[in-house]
């Protein structure tokens, strides 16, 4: 009778790892003519039993039962198979015995059923390959750093960032890349069938003033209009933040209608779990997109132009999740604007898994009345007990703010929970007693719940407020202890009508300083109803034609109307971003473009690496990423960025 296990336990991981702890690693390389393999580990089923195959792969796990049997796994990429080898052929047996974990082997041998109680659910359970005989291609270290299939016992992420090589052979992030594989095909297919081209736009370009900072590449090149000499001469690439230019020039040369690429893009921006130095994005443009909705588009909130890239958009993420995740999507996704984001949410991308809106409470207290206090409103968060979906520790987490008033109502304070604070909040406790009643009453108040009270400006900037920061805080801590409803349903969203301008945006207050910024980039087309505003310099009242697509909370998406008028772009540049000339200049080439017959045009890019992260329930887009850089933007395999010989250099930068 054979003994059959599963080796899923640590310390059975740990055994195995002893087992093959002494075996000698300086047997060389199988350099020479081999059998090339039959089948792949994850191909075979019950349907190849009595077949006599050869697999090729990885050498997992281990584990010896008696002196005349033992069990091993062999992986590669498409799956693992499990081995049974036995003293029968003594060779064999004591090869893989002595062949460290993680060596490649050539394996020959039959494939027989495994006894009905020892198969399992995976591909190849029904069935296991009895060895008759294996050769070693390749002898792995004893030393390995880690092994990956070891996953209770995995070192720090550095590590395994440093030997990314090992770590790509684990399941979790071999699945990961695999998908993101299939979500590129799936992309690529379904927008060449809807009459898309896909054209690559240039790696190396000219730094321009777009909102991000930017990459430099020295180059040999000098400038041969400078008399100087030195480093102020040479000439520099910049790494394209995206290529928005490029690819509007695509769409006002006319010879391309629809353009797309999978496109790799570089920011020198600080690392989060949402941010790579590089990353991937699918880049589209269209030509002839409307300027303003259809009857269909605006019935459901859509009120700017674009409704053509809306569409393909969301019919290409269905497409996705159709294919990849077997999740249907509706066939529209909800709209609402920038206000409407912050005023219900405190957020420009709210996540709409759970409720918890924001109410503004400033007319029922008549705070409005306070002088100093006529641009404020007052806002309250109610976290109620009765939410059976929230975590109990949910009710005190941490405020990261001191912004936020934080207060819980029961049985003892109902009646004046909220005169206690009258002066921080600016009314008078001796006459709002009427006020606090109509509180309760529209902001449902029971006993035990936790409200919070928030001053902000009446006008929402930049992308949170103090509530909405906080209300996030909930959702990710819901999220961490899986207590979020609807979980692993996603929650597509359209935020729409953007301000056109911002000071509110700290990542570029690098290149603003002090001046206005574009929220999106400079080319984005003010809202028609706008335009008077615009032309009678109101730059605060003047809304984009921007749209942002954001799934659970995530911005995975965002694009506009571009402007297709020389003279309404030449007017944002100069007279409300106040461009130097120096800056304008660099962008003659788009607005000769525009002066040479540009259509309407509009598009979008969507953040490639942030759809596939969520598509595989990755905890950061490092987990999608064949070879990420680390958050400080480092790269411990490749040991880049690296300082360089000044061999190296062009001539003008060497021996600084």
């Amino acid at each position: 009778m054979r003994i059959h296990s599963s080796l899923t336990s640590a310390s059975t991981f740990r055994a195995c790892r002893s087992l093959h702890s002494l075996r000698p690693t300086d047997a060389p390389a199988h350099n020479k003519p081999y059998t090339p393999r039959s089948h792949t580990c994850g191909s075979l089923n019950a349907a190849n039993v009595g077949s006599t195959i050869t697999l090729a792969g990885w050498l997992m796990t281990g584990r010896k039962i008696s002196k005349s049997l033992a069990f091993y796994t062999l992986r590669d990429a498409s799956g693992t198979t499990q081995l049974i080898s036995t003293k029968k052929d003594q060779l064999t047996f004591s090869t893989l015995e002595r062949t460290p974990l993680e060596s490649v082997l050539l394996v020959q041998g039959n494939v027989v059923s495994r006894p009905s109680d020892a198969q399992r659910t995976e591909p190849t359970g029904a069935i296991e390959v009895q060895v008759e005989s294996v050769t070693v291609l390749n002898t792995a270290d004893n030393n390995l750093p880690f092994l990956p299939s070891d996953t209770h016992n995995l070192p720090n992420e550095d590590l395994r960032l440093q030997h990314r090589y090992l770590d790509l052979r684990r399941d979790a992030l071999s699945t990961n890349i695999r998908k993101r594989g299939q979500v590129a095909h799936v992309t690529r297919s379904f927008l060449h069938d809807q009459g898309f081209l896909e054209v690559e736009t240039p790696i190396l370009l000219k730094s321009t003033p777009e909102g991000a900072r930017e990459f430099l590449v020295p180059s040999r090149l000098t400038d041969k209009n400078s008399s100087s000499t030195g480093p102020s001469s040479n000439l520099y690439y910049a790494l394209p933040q995206s290529p928005q230019q490029p690819k509007q020039l695509l769409i006002c040369s006319g010879g391309v209608d629809k353009y797309y690429q999978l496109a790799r893009c570089f920011r020198d921006e600080d690392g989060r779990k949402d941010r790579q130095p590089e990353f991937t994005q699918i880049d589209m443009e269209m030509a002839f997109v409307s300027w303003g909705p259809t009857e269909e588009a605006k019935s459901c909130g859509w009120r700017i132009g674009g409704c053509e890239v809306r569409s393909v958009v969301e019919s290409l993420v269905s497409k996705i999740w159709g294919d990849v995740a077997g999740v249907a999507l509706p066939e529209h996704f909800p709209v609402i604007t920038y206000a409407e984001a912050m005023n219900r949410y405190g957020s420009d991308k709210p996540d709409l898994r759970f409720g918890l809106e924001i109410q503004n409470i400033t007319e029922i207290l008549e705070c409005s009345g306070h002088p100093r206090r006529q641009d404020d409103i007052l806002e309250a968060l109610v976290v109620r007990r009765s939410e059976t979906w929230l975590d109990e520790r949910a009710f005190d987490l941490v405020l990261e703010t001191n912004a936020v008033q934080k207060l819980r109502v029961t049985k003892d304070n109902a009646s004046d929970w909220l005169l206690d604070n009258a002066s921080v909040f600016g009314f008078d406790p001796d006459t709002d007693h009427k006020a606090l009643t109509q509180l309760n009453s529209h902001l449902r108040l029971q006993s035990d719940d936790v409200i919070y009270l928030s001053r902000r400006a009446r006008i929402p900037r930049g992308g949170w407020t103090e509530l909405g920061r906080l209300r996030a805080q909930i959702g990710s801590f819901s999220e961490s202890t899986q207590s979020l409803p609807s979980q692993d349903r996603p929650y597509f969203l359209w935020v729409t009508e953007f301000p056109l301008f911002t000071k509110s945006d700290e990542d570029k207050d690098f290149l603003a300083r002090g001046r206005w910024s574009s929220t999106h980039h400079p080319f984005t087309a003010p809202m028609w109803e706008d335009m008077e505003a615009l032309a009678e310099g109101r730059v605060e009242e003047v809304r984009g034609q921007h749209y942002d697509l954001v799934l659970n909370g995530v911005e995975i998406g965002g694009g506009s109307v571009r402007i297709h008028d020389p003279k309404m772009q030449e007017y944002i540049m100069a007279d409300v971003l106040q461009l130097s000339n120096s800056e304008r200049e660099s962008f003659d080439h788009l607005l000769q473009a525009l002066r040479s017959g540009a259509p309407p045009h509009g598009g979008i890019a969507l953040g490639f690496d942030r759809l596939v992260a969520i598509l595989c329930s990755a905890a950061s887009i490092r987990e999608v990423i064949a070879f990420p850089k680390s958050t400080s933007g480092f790269d411990p395999l490749f040991k880049s960025p690296s300082i360089v010989s000044n061999a190296a250099l062009p001539p003008g930068l060497a021996n600084r």
